[in-house]
């Protein structure tokens, strides 16, 4: 009878330990004195103890110095009202090995009954590699450049970093264990809970609050705009959501800025696209005529008419004929790129055109140009033939009395385009007039010994503009002039 009262227990127990030392963690039996009354084989392996040298010592022989004094109390604690629980939950726990090394752990605490009274098991994991992840985390979200905030699944605040301060105002005290509405202005507070429920409903990494705008409020009651981005997270406390906060009110300003520019600069353009009418319509109807007219007195008239008369005619005649050149001037300026569209460009054929069509002036003036080797890119063709037109032209225009004109053109790669070059060895410009000269209308030399409208550089200055460019000019007076212009048009998609 004896043994078989005895049979049930001994294969309980067998199975016990069979159970506990095939456990992946360490496990730990605890009588009510606080003893250690058995260890599994992950236990010798954790604390470097083999089980003999521990069974029958109190469980304090495994944890550092400056718990010694608590446990006892703890234990007692415990076994008043017996149930499991996580031990130290609100603090960080560590276990000491024989070599004296502390280390981090978790541990679970269960109440068990058995033939030798009641025990407690413990189930200590060590978590050494949890918090190197957990500081290697801390330290990548500390680095970030924006404001990064931790949050758990009911809302709270569990890590932020500087930039999170510095943004909001608070100190990361004042942040941690608060509901994530603390940062959120008063007409959205209210539903957020839910917005938040239905993100831990699905969550994925997403932008939060497309197609609205998005506020925050920092410690003075400040709003500001921000964009917001969400990262679910399984950590080894449960989903969280890392959220990325960004100050985006510098943005919104150039944005608004550049939406008024925008409005402005359409309205200028409409205000040109008037002018171009009313200067091809309006004003060249009443210039016609007064050239007629002019014609006619000097041809019908010519007899009737002194020489002072004659004088007025021919200064009315020249007069009424720059004025037409301006008003085409101005509106070849209106057109520049209208219609053009982008394509492929070799610029040393587009460079033959140009010298063959200028011939005749290139003759008359003894110009000698020499041309480079130059790029195949992509522009505006007919536009980029009248920047070479132009810059070529006011080289032969503006040569010195005693030299022929000696132009070189030339272009080398710089990223993202090219940067072309137009040097001369004519009279020179002043450099203090460097910007005004791409002033339309501008000109610095005497009409009367270089004609023109003063269009012609900025017409140069538009065609740029168009490829996304620069044009600048190097100048010594009386010893000539090099002209830079970079292109930088994007292959068309």
């Amino acid at each position: 009878m004896k043994d078989n009262l005895e049979s049930p227990y001994k294969f309980n127990e067998l199975t016990f330990q069979v159970m506990v030392d095939a456990s992946p963690s360490a496990l730990i039996l605890v009588n009510d004195e606080g003893k250690i009354a058995y260890v599994n084989h992950y236990t010798e392996k954790l604390f470097q103890y083999s089980r003999s040298e521990i069974i029958g010592q109190k469980v304090e022989v495994l944890m550092p110095a400056r718990f010694e004094r608590y446990h006892p109390g703890f234990v007692q604690s415990f076994f008043q009202t017996p149930q499991f629980r996580r031990m130290g939950e609100g603090r960080e726990l560590f276990a000491l090995k024989k070599d004296k090394s502390e280390f981090p752990v978790e541990i679970g605490l269960n109440p068990i009954v058995t033939m030798n009274g009641n025990m407690v098991l413990a189930s200590i994991i060590d978590i050494s590699e949890r918090k190197k992840a957990e500081e290697r985390f801390r330290l990548v979200v500390e680095s970030a450049p924006s404001a990064m905030v931790l949050v758990n699944k009911k809302g709270e605040i569990v890590l932020v970093n500087t930039q999170t301060e510095k943004l909001f105002g608070y100190h990361r005290g004042d942040l941690i264990g608060q509901k994530i509405e603390l940062l959120i202005p008063d007409e959205i507070k209210k539903q957020h809970p839910k917005y938040r429920k239905e993100f831990n409903k699905n969550p994925q990494t997403r932008a939060m609050g497309a197609s609205r705008d998005l506020f925050a409020i920092n410690r003075d009651g400040k709003k500001f705009q921000v964009e917001i981005g969400l990262n679910p997270l399984d950590t080894f406390d449960g989903k969280m959501v890392l959220a990325s906060i960004i100050d985006i009110t510098e943005r919104k300003n150039n944005e608004e800025n550049t939406r008024r520019y925008t409005k402005k600069l359409e309205a200028k353009n409409k205000e040109l696209e008037q002018f171009s009418y009313i200067a091809s319509h309006d004003l060249q109807e009443p210039l016609r005529s007064i050239t007629g007219l002019t014609q006619i007195l000097k041809e019908d008239h010519q007899g009737q008419l002194d020489a002072e008369a004659q004088n007025i005619l021919s200064y009315l005649q020249e007069s009424t004929n720059r004025m037409n050149e301006l008003i085409k001037g101005l509106l070849d300026y209106g057109r520049l790129g209208k219609k053009s569209v982008v394509e492929e460009i070799n610029c040393n054929e587009l460079i033959d055109t140009v010298l063959k069509d200028m011939k005749i002036s290139i003759e008359e003036s003894n110009t000698s140009i020499e041309v480079e080797q130059l790029p195949v890119l992509f522009g505006y063709k007919l536009e980029l033939r009248l920047l070479f037109q132009n810059l070529i032209s006011n080289a032969i225009k503006f040569k010195r009395n005693t030299t022929n004109p000696n132009i070189t053109i030339s272009a080398k790669k710089k990223t993202p385009g090219w940067l072309f070059s137009i040097a001369d060895n004519g009279i020179g410009i002043d450099m203090k007039f460097k910007e005004k000269i791409f002033t339309i209308f501008q000109q610095l030399n005497p009409k009367e010994l270089y004609k023109g409208t003063g269009i012609g550089l900025s017409h140069c200055k538009k065609i740029v503009d168009l490829h996304d460019g620069d044009i600048w000019v190097e100048s010594q007076l009386d010893e000539g002039s090099t002209f830079y212009f970079t292109i930088n048009t994007k292959v068309p998609k």
